[in-house]
């Protein structure tokens, strides 16, 4: 059964956020060529709130169907959750869908073989809870693996999410986004390095550190 992929494609050609203007192309591969299948004007600009937001991507799902994987430059907030709500695989990328296409079907079609059952260790991608409301992730073996993975695919739906008390992460480098969602989010983090390339993240909640 082929396999669809969307994505979101600016004025220049290249792949965009979905706060730009732009359009969803759905993508189709047959006898190794990729085709279009179809196409969408889109644009989440000038939302003026959070349920036209949703009204949004409603229409944005319907358009994309059964194709449950997309690619963007940017993809977070609303769209990310109503996207990862839907069961959609997620990717950013920046450049033109002929450079992304090919290595985004090859590791989505490794995660279904590991899924089936691979051989060896499996990677363990999300929060683990080792006591209660206390969780622990190692985003430096995603960091480091070849699974297509990204820190924020692992991670950011987990935090959005908010059912935890505490999180510890052990990284080899601080993700860019995750420093903006400390920010800008509800959320604490103290930093201290353990090792060689090793950064040990405590993530709480604001509400919790100062009831604290």
């Amino acid at each position: 059964m082929p396999r669809d992929i969307a994505v979101f494609v600016g004025k220049n050609g290249s792949t965009a956020s979905l706060n730009e203007p732009g359009k969803l192309v759905v993508y189709r591969k047959k006898k190794g060529k990729w085709s279009i299948i179809r196409e969408k004007d889109f644009t989440l600009a000038n939302c003026p709130g959070m349920q036209e937001l949703r009204k949004k991507m409603g229409e944005a799902l319907f358009f994309l169907n059964d194709c449950k994987t997309i690619v963007g430059s940017n993809i977070v907030g609303v769209p990310y959750f109503e996207l990862e709500k839907s069961d959609f695989s997620i990717w950013e990328f920046e450049g033109k869908p002929v450079e992304i296409l090919d290595y985004v079907l090859e590791r989505e079609e490794e995660a279904e073989t590991e899924k089936a059952g691979g051989e060896g260790v499996k990677l363990q991608t999300v929060p683990v809870e080792v006591s209660p409301g206390c969780f622990r992730l190692s985003l430096k073996e995603i960091q480091e693996s070849d699974t297509g993975i990204t820190s924020k695919q692992a991670l950011l739906p987990f935090l959005r999410k908010g059912n935890f008390y505490s999180l510890e992460v052990l990284c080899s480098h601080i993700p860019p986004w995750l420093e903006a969602e400390m920010i800008s989010g509800n959320l604490t983090a103290e930093f201290s390095r353990v090792g060689p390339g090793e950064i040990n993240i405590t993530i709480t909640k604001k509400c919790c550190t100062q009831c604290n």
